[in-house]
């Protein structure tokens, strides 16, 4: 992406080129008539089944990649961003607030995920994922924990 020298009209543009790629995300997984990942919905997981892992309880600091994070624990923010962590109109300010953060080279704390089958499920820390995607990030610091 182009960088203007403003800062905030950045982020402006970052969120919106964000936010239309999720709009035809949704067009094209919609007109393909894929299920609801390819809909764009991001896969909420129960912190129950999750918990049934039997892995002993404990919380780590560690490198993880972006592509392995696959869905949320709150079902609330699964209405803010789609399966590719792309945010919706009313993830707006948070969103642009982190993303001025990370271009001014803040330090952001890590996010915490919850191992699942396949990957990693998002606790706290969804709009920072969808930022460090959105700025080309392909790991992000998280706080693994184990239930």
């Amino acid at each position: 992406m182009l960088m203007t020298g403003s800062p905030q009209i950045d982020a402006e543009r970052a969120f919106t080129r964000a936010r239309r790629a999720r709009r035809l995300g949704t067009i094209l997984g919609s007109l393909r008539g894929g299920g609801a990942r390819a809909c764009g919905r991001l896969p909420v997981y129960d912190a129950r089944q999750l918990a049934c892992g039997g892995a002993a309880s404990g919380r780590r600091i560690r490198e993880i990649p972006l592509g392995a994070i696959s869905g949320t624990i709150e079902p609330t923010r699964a209405k803010l961003f789609d399966s590719a962590f792309r945010p919706a109109g009313a993830a707006r300010t948070r969103w642009q607030r982190l993303w001025l953060a990370e271009y001014r080279g803040a330090v952001l704390p890590p996010i915490s995920v919850v191992p699942t089958g396949d990957g990693y499920a998002v606790r706290d820390g969804h709009h920072r994922v969808s930022v460090a995607r959105a700025r080309g990030a392909l790991t992000i610091d998280a706080t693994v924990e184990s239930v």
